[in-house]
């Protein structure tokens, strides 16, 4: 196991960022029904677990994207780790909405980013990776270069990773789904077969709340 994808995986649980709810599964965006739930917004209520977020993020962008030039966060999520990542870095910031507004100017992407500017785009969780491409996209059309992502958690979904493949963009998480659910086990917060619910629904996600 990854020791620091191991210790953040125990901040979120120790956060209660990490929700397990089998038998009233929570629904995503993407209609999929699921048992577990990370909530990373918890994140902005601690401050050492905030602090620990922003610099951890900032490392990984120096570390893998060191031409980085701005700083774009997905709406709405990711906006305040994005913006504190991006003053770590002293760096233009912008968030990209789902969509345009539908009044004032209109504008999905908010802030200014030159043209031509090499982005690292700054989501919080990635499920199906769907929301966080669309962002990606939208940049892309906005006429800046997008680096890559990077993210709190994953759940690593094979959907996922090959969407991120197939439009060419690079991924990088502070932890992941087996991470998370190892930490779980190990501190007791899950039983043996909450674990093995957990790891029947990872198998397919698709698919598993049609079973209930």
């Amino acid at each position: 196991m990854d020791k620091q994808k191991q210790a953040f995986a125990r901040k979120l649980l120790e956060i209660k960022a990490i929700k397990l709810r089998p038998q009233e599964p929570f629904t995503w965006a993407s209609g999929w029904k699921s048992p577990i739930y990370c909530d990373n917004r918890r994140v902005n209520s601690y401050p050492e677990v905030r602090s620990y977020v922003k610099l951890r993020l900032t490392n990984l962008i120096l570390e893998q994207f060191p031409e980085v030039e701005a700083i774009a966060g997905v709406a709405t999520g990711a906006i305040s780790q994005g913006a504190l990542v991006a003053d770590a870095l002293n760096l233009p910031f912008a968030y990209v909405r789902p969509k345009p507004k539908d009044h004032g100017m209109g504008n999905q992407i908010e802030g200014e980013l030159a043209a031509g500017a090499k982005v690292v785009v700054v989501e919080d969780l990635i499920s199906t990776g769907g929301s966080s491409l669309k962002a990606v996209d939208a940049l892309r059309q906005a006429g800046v270069e997008v680096l890559g992502m990077v993210a709190s958690h994953t759940y690593g979904f094979p959907v996922a990773e090959e969407a991120f493949r197939e439009a060419n963009v690079t991924l990088f998480t502070l932890t992941d789904y087996e991470h998370v659910i190892a930490e779980a086990a190990e501190s007791g917060y899950v039983s043996e077969n909450d674990l093995e619910m957990l790891r029947e629904w990872r198998k397919n996600p698709a698919e598993w709340g049609c079973k209930l």
